[in-house]
């Protein structure tokens, strides 16, 4: 396994359980987002609080945006690598142009709302002044299987 490979996995692992938390302390849908520094230093970090929050806006994504943001005092986020546990919708998507995150990484494909390739892919549209990295699949094998089980619970199926 790569050091970029193990690095990826690690704070994926750190965003699976912030989507747990979304779906054990809030009843949200079980999405976590952190955005990391270049050096390896976490500057912001949330999970899904639409549903609470009555925010639609509230994405684990932009929550983790939000905090990156203030924690440096600067509404870009240049160097950043943005790990989220299912792939961005459009919304979340171009927040990322915009603060100029330099890489996202995501576990799930999103087969309905994905816009980092599935969907749309407009994290490397080249009409942008920006582009973003993107690494999708990253333990997929557990962010797929949390939000499905999320997902039955909430319908009442075993």
């Amino acid at each position: 396994m790569s050091d970029l490979q193990s690095t990826d996995e690690h704070w994926m692992r750190h965003a699976l359980a912030l989507a747990a938390r979304a779906r054990d302390e809030d009843d949200e849908i079980p999405v976590g987002a952190v955005v990391v520094s270049a050096d390896g230093e976490v500057l912001g970090e949330g999970w899904n609080r639409n549903i609470g929050e009555r925010d639609p806006s509230a994405h684990a994504e932009i929550v983790a945006l939000r905090e990156a943001g203030r924690q440096l005092g600067n509404h870009r986020l240049l160097g950043t690598t943005l790990y989220v546990t299912l792939e961005p919708c459009a919304m979340c998507a171009m927040a990322m142009v915009h603060a100029r995150v330099a890489r996202v990484v995501f576990g799930a494909f999103d087969p309905k709302t994905g816009a980092a390739g599935s969907v749309f892919d407009l994290l490397a549209d080249p009409r942008h002044n920006h582009r973003v990295e993107v690494q999708g699949g990253v333990l997929a094998d557990i962010a797929g299987p949390m939000l499905t089980a999320y997902f039955r619970a909430r319908r009442g199926k075993a």
